[in-house]
């Protein structure tokens, strides 16, 4: 399960909501041609620790796009859209297909 993003200083925090990360992961995705998420606030799961960021998600994909292609050009997207919204280095973006329509 995703858990909130906090960031703390001595102003005070910011907290961005797991609802907001999911939404900004599957914006992402939803720009790349041929994938989708399955579920988006079940398959998406956003960990983040000590500046590093790791993204798990599960797609849907079309028939007869290049999986490893779709899954690849995902990896990317999402990992600009979240390092850029959060300022934290995006470790990896696990990517699995389970469904393909």
């Amino acid at each position: 399960m995703t858990e909130p993003l906090v960031f703390n200083g001595p102003e005070g925090s910011i907290t961005v909501a797991s609802a907001a990360l999911t939404r900004l992961v599957s914006r992402a995705v939803a720009g790349v041609d041929g994938a989708r998420l399955r579920r988006p606030r079940r398959t998406v799961e956003v960990a983040h620790a000590d500046g590093h960021v790791t993204v798990s998600l599960e797609l849907t994909a079309s028939h007869g796009s290049s999986l490893p292609d779709v899954a690849r050009a995902v990896q990317e997207r999402v990992a600009v859209a979240v390092a850029g919204a959060s300022g934290l280095e995006v470790e990896r973006v696990d990517v699995e297909i389970g469904e393909v329509v």
